[in-house]
């Protein structure tokens, strides 16, 4: 039997929930999200530090990220009924090198030109905002609109209401295959079940590579493991969001006390094609010494767990978003390159409104089209 919908989604982590949920606010909710875990959310849009920035993004990205800042994550606990934990205390994007300073110049021109509120200040200048910081620290960055967020809690609320307007989330659902019927992708074929729909949105990570291929479309991504660690709760020290030039390690403070960083160490100690979420015994170590250069007052604190997260990885940085000329019916949402939390609203909104509409007229996502991979003559 073949079980039909208006649209499809493949890939029940945070940017599937949230278009989702905006196609049940539009009216859209015959809707079916398709994941191939038995978890809902159990991938990369749980396992991040919850930055919400503008700073440091590709030009191509920053109208996702400054709509969201300004129209969604200031009222989006309000509207979901959850506490997302939405702060906006600043980034502190940190150079100990004059390198590092130079990057961090660019990607500050490069938002400040889009219109972000974003400019370099000088080490001692970064330790007024955050008195914590090493003397290595010799400047930064700084966006006081950024902030954070609680990956779990919104995307639960995005799950939850999506749920109760009517969308089907069907779990441990793996997609096996895409086929076109005369011309337009139709049908979804799966281990357990077939579907069809008029729309068939594709976001499921670095295995987005995989389903694409069924339908003739080589997905510029690949995955890489990324680590995220926990401290102990500690009384409040600061709201601001801390990342480097390098990006050797992002995070932060979070309401309960608790820091949350991410980074790597870029050893891959197993099959990165195997898709679990492994850690290994050196990862975190290796964080752990990069943010007591920068962070010295952490040095004894203890971290209670740890964790992995895949994250799907494009050639130039920036996400795969929008539809795609060779296959009518198909859109794409993939590579996040560790980014995707922040701007996730915002791409559900864009999204829903394409499918709606055929364009998304609301936000520019156009320099995100795959096209853009196609050869130049």
């Amino acid at each position: 039997m073949i079980t039909t919908a208006d649209v499809i989604i493949i890939g029940g982590g945070i940017e599937g929930c949230s278009t989702a949920y905006y196609l049940a606010k539009r009216g859209i909710t015959n809707v079916i999200v398709l994941e191939a875990q038995e978890i809902m959310l159990n991938g990369g849009a749980s396992r991040n530090a919850g930055g919400v920035r503008q700073s440091g993004r590709d030009p191509r990205e920053l109208p996702l990220a400054l709509y969201g800042v300004k129209n969604i994550w200031p009222t989006l606990g309000e509207e979901l009924g959850v506490d997302v934990e939405y702060n906006q205390g600043g980034n502190l994007r940190l150079g100990k090198t004059e390198e590092h300073l130079k990057t961090l110049t660019r990607l500050a021109n490069n938002a400040a030109a889009c219109g972000v509120g974003v400019g370099m200040i000088s080490g001692d200048e970064a330790r007024t905002i955050n008195p914590y910081l090493s003397e290595e620290v010799i400047g930064a960055s700084w966006c006081p609109t950024d902030g954070h967020a609680n990956p779990l809690k919104t995307g639960l609320g995005f799950y939850k209401n999506a749920l109760a307007m009517g969308v089907k989330f069907i779990t441990g659902e793996k997609v096996l295959e895409l086929r076109k019927v005369k011309g337009r992708l139709r049908k979804v074929i799966a281990e357990h079940g077939e579907y069809e729909a008029d729309t068939i949105m594709v976001c499921a990570g670095a295995q987005s590579k995989e389903i694409l291929s069924t339908v003739g479309i080589n997905a510029p991504v690949r995955p890489r493991i990324d680590h995220c660690l926990v401290t102990e709760g500690q009384p409040h020290m600061f709201d601001t969001m801390l990342g480097t030039a390098e990006a050797d390690f992002y995070g932060g403070q979070t309401n309960h006390g608790s820091f949350v960083f991410g980074g790597d160490d870029d050893l891959e100690g197993f099959d990165i094609y195997d898709l679990k979420t492994k850690g290994t015994s050196t990862t975190a170590p290796c964080v752990c010494r990069g943010i007591m250069k920068y962070f010295p007052k952490l040095a004894e604190m203890n971290i209670v767990r740890t964790w992995a997260g895949w994250i799907d990885i494009t050639p130039d940085g920036v996400p795969v978003l929008g539809d795609c000329e060779e296959v009518p019916g198909l859109v794409t949402a993939y590579g996040f390159n560790a980014h995707g939390f922040g701007i996730s609203p915002a791409i559900g909104y864009a999204l829903s409104e394409l499918i709606e509409t055929g364009e998304s007229s609301t936000i520019d996502i156009s320099g995100l089209h795959y096209n853009r991979f196609k050869a130049k003559f």
